[in-house]
């Protein structure tokens, strides 16, 4: 048996027992790992609030070779991602970057790039950015580690310049030219504006986003955009992602 000890960000939190909790967490150089925390149900837990959807903790667990589940030992809150979570929108995007998290990431392999993504996204929450300019930078940018959807520069059909917009054909992971991808009449038009979005502003921190954001017409595009693209790589959409759009439909028509 191996003890480790390592800063982690919390992915999803399932009960086991009356009495435990299986919880996922990323860690740096271990990447994605599910462990038991006995007694984290109980009323007097020394647990108690810490296993908090993307809160950041410094955990301590034990691996044996040949299982899957470690067991976790000791829970100490960096941060608490308490204030993300204060109302109903805030509950269901801390799910929905969480979901995608462990989605892209794979069991016990490096995931040092998807922690500083989300760790950094979290943090910018805290400190005031819109939960959906957020929402839609940790989106493009989970995409783009997992070698999906790089910046669009060029057209992979002709090399023509996309600065002047580009189409994104259906059942495709990348943005065509329109002479290239107009054929396809269920292609969805992208405007310059969303382009420069995911080619030039993506590049910058987001706090610095947040000074000067795009316009809401340019994240809904470009949440539209990421979420074709990851349904056709993933050929299934993500649950939080349809509760949070099912949850948006009934709001709107109260």
């Amino acid at each position: 048996m191996e003890i480790f000890t390592a800063d982690a960000l919390v992915l999803e939190v399932r009960d086991l027992s009356d009495a435990d909790r299986l919880v996922t967490f990323l860690v740096r150089d271990g990447g994605k790992k599910t462990g038991v925390a006995r007694g984290a149900r109980r009323k007097h837990s020394r647990y108690a609030g810490r296993f908090l959807p993307l809160s950041k903790l410094t955990l301590t667990w034990a691996e044996k070779p040949g299982k899957d589940l470690v067991r976790i030992s000791t829970a100490e809150t960096q941060r608490s991602s308490h204030r993300i979570q204060e109302d109903l929108e805030g509950i269901l995007v801390a799910a929905y970057l969480a979901d995608q998290a462990n989605v892209f990431v794979q069991e016990n392999e490096p995931g040092d790039l998807y922690f500083r993504l989300l760790d950094t996204t979290v943090e910018g929450l805290l400190e005031g950015v819109p939960l959906d300019l957020g929402a839609r930078y940790f989106e493009a940018w989970a995409l783009r580690l997992a070698g999906i959807f790089p910046p669009p520069q060029e057209c992979p059909g002709c090399g023509q310049d996309l600065a002047a917009g580009a189409v994104l054909p259906a059942h495709e992971e990348m943005l065509l030219c329109p002479e290239c991808g107009g054929e396809d009449p269920a292609a969805l038009s992208v405007s310059p504006e969303v382009v420069a979005f995911f080619d030039g502003a993506l590049m910058r921190k987001l706090e610095e986003l947040a000074q000067d954001p795009p316009h809401p017409k340019v994240l809904r595009q470009a949440e539209e955009i990421c979420v074709r693209i990851r349904r056709s790589f993933l050929q299934q959409e993500l649950r939080s992602y349809r509760v949070l759009q099912q949850t948006r439909r009934q709001l709107g028509e109260l």
